[in-house]
């Protein structure tokens, strides 16, 4: 198992980026996204909810993925699952208050665990377990990016 995390201080209100994660209509708009959400579920977000996007590698090729939410703490911590090939992805989402020059921010940590599940899944995992974490690191890096520059974006709309 490898375990990446990236953190990002955003100059937002820990419910504006909360709303921005787990609103699937808003989640199509954002920066790395390259087509629609598409919700597998019915019913409120919360555990079970799923969804698939298409995102973007750092080629700008593009990636389908598929989440499932498997436990949600309103405003503070978001954990997704994402099934992928020999390899099961845990993203954690965490969101924690803080005060900077007087306005409200939020230090947004996001981490990866992948899991091997199948054993090419791990030999994969152990010849190339450096490089993966390196892209994984990429990949959380721009996916913080991405949720700063639409929390800029509605900001910039709202004003």
């Amino acid at each position: 198992m490898s375990t990446v995390t990236a953190t990002e201080l955003i100059e937002a209100q820990a419910a504006d980026l909360w709303r921005l994660l787990t609103d699937l209509g808003l989640r199509s708009g954002r920066p790395g996204a390259v087509g629609p959400v598409e919700v597998l579920t019915t019913g409120r977000f919360g555990p079970g909810t799923a969804w698939r996007e298409t995102r973007s590698h750092a080629d700008g090729s593009p990636l389908v993925e598929e989440f499932v939410v498997i436990e949600e703490q309103p405003r503070h911590r978001l954990v997704l699952s994402s099934p992928g090939a020999g390899v099961d992805y845990r993203i954690t989402w965490t969101l924690r208050p803080v005060e900077r020059r007087g306005r409200g921010c939020t230090a947004v940590t996001v981490t990866q665990e992948a899991v091997p599940v199948a054993p090419y899944g791990r030999v994969v995992a152990f010849l190339l377990g450096g490089l993966a974490a390196r892209a994984g690191e990429g990949a959380l890096r721009r996916d913080l990016a991405d949720l700063a520059a639409a929390a800029r974006r509605r900001t910039t709309e709202a004003a």
